[in-house]
């Protein structure tokens, strides 16, 4: 209570302390919502690209609630760019992988000559592999656009 407080008396024009406490309640769910999206997107509606817009939107609350600042406080730029370059590799990386061992691009019962578990086992497990990588990706993707356009070329290492 002390801190809503002192929150009210040194906001600035636009600021509400209630959205403030409500955004910072709100983001570790919705963080967690974006993961068990990605999880289930092989098996349930959902997957990569939707987890991933789902946790990405959660570094832009934070921004649109506080500030740049504090959203790149949570995540800073140098993780982001590792986090979507690895969600990049993760998803060419298993599709390379599949096509050097004799499959197609993405024929993921093709990593059964590495690990024997059965092709359609591979598929399920490759499926999740590749959403995993998709989510890291647009996830770094829409928070990066948001820092880089809301930001005005400001930051230090964007745009």
């Amino acid at each position: 209570m002390k801190r809503i407080q002192e929150l009210a008396k040194t906001r600035q024009l636009g600021e509400s302390p209630i959205i403030q406490v409500s955004v910072r309640l709100l983001v570790p769910f919705i963080q967690l919502f974006g993961l068990y999206i990605i999880v289930h997107g092989h098996y349930s509606p959902g997957g990569g690209f939707q987890g991933g817009v789902v946790l990405g939107a959660s570094f832009v609350l934070l921004a649109l609630a506080f500030d740049l600042k504090t959203s790149l406080r949570h995540m800073s730029e140098r993780a982001n760019a590792i986090l979507g370059n690895l969600g990049a590799l993760i998803f060419t990386g298993t599709a390379v992988i599949c096509a050097l061992l004799g499959g197609l691009f993405l024929d993921y019962s093709a990593l059964d000559r590495i690990i024997p578990l059965g092709p359609i086992e591979w598929r399920s497990m490759g499926i999740f592999i590749v959403e995993v990588g998709v989510g890291l990706a647009v996830m770094s993707i829409m928070a990066s656009l948001y820092w880089d356009l809301g930001s005005g070329g400001e930051l230090d290492e964007g745009l």
